[in-house]
């Protein structure tokens, strides 16, 4: 553990999921395989389309809509409806195949769980103070198996910008009812996460499940208040 500034008296903390809990990047790599899959299978005509066929429908609804960034889910829904339409597919058979694609990616975007010595400690966490959930993306948390640890989970959207604006931030603040300056939120990006925390007035610690955890390597300039070397550090700053 590293602490770079003073931390005040905790009550309170806030996680980010994807790759703070968890490696997310295999999980969605293994969901997109699926999905091509899938439509491969079940929508033929798609069958001649590979993976760059997609990224480039979504590389051009992100230029054509920036504001699509806020929400993963959104983006996917139009990816896939722009990308069937482009394959032949028209009226109530496009929509259909739009929400069954989407449904079914879905599904297998949220296909594992999360380790458990990480319930374990999330566990411990919320016996002794609130736990909320702020995330960018869209995972299913009954799925995974970490609902229960949680009084609330925000994710993204078009009307709820995502991280590093403060929107989710003082969403959770309201929700919790205590001073933001007593809420610890965790999560791996120095920019979503750190920035964003520390913009909205919260404590912030810096955990990466995905990557090797070099501060000086990450694009972000700024310091949070606490490095963690493991997630379990967690019950020594809130046991002080």
């Amino acid at each position: 553990m590293i602490i770079y500034r003073p931390l005040q008296p905790i009550t309170a903390l806030s996680f980010d999921l994807d790759d703070t809990l968890y490696n997310n990047h295999r999980i969605m790599v293994r969901a997109e395989r699926a999905l091509l899959d899938f439509l491969h299978l079940e929508y033929p005509d798609t069958a001649t389309h590979g993976i760059e066929f997609w990224r480039q429908i979504k590389a051009e609804l992100l230029q054509q809509r920036p504001d699509l960034h806020n929400d993963m889910g959104e983006l996917r829904r139009q990816q896939l409806y722009q990308g069937l339409h482009s394959c032949g597919y028209r009226s109530e058979t496009l929509a259909t195949a739009t929400q069954v694609a989407f449904d079914y990616f879905y599904a297998q975007r949220s296909d594992f769980k999360v380790d458990q010595s990480v319930c374990s400690l999330l566990d411990k966490l919320a016996q002794k103070l609130p736990l909320v959930a702020i995330t960018n993306g869209n995972v299913n948390l009954e799925k995974i198996g970490i609902a229960g640890y949680f009084s609330a989970c925000y994710h993204a959207s078009m009307k709820q910008p995502m991280k590093p604006h403060t929107c989710m931030f003082n969403a959770a603040q309201q929700h919790l009812g205590i001073p933001t300056r007593q809420i610890l939120h965790i999560g791996d990006g120095l920019r979503n996460d750190i920035a964003g925390a520390l913009n909205a007035g919260y404590q912030a610690a810096w955990f990466a499940a995905n990557r090797p955890m070099s501060i000086s390597d990450e694009p972000a300039g700024v310091l949070p208040h606490v490095q963690l070397d493991r997630l379990e550090e967690l019950l020594q700053l809130v046991n002080n």
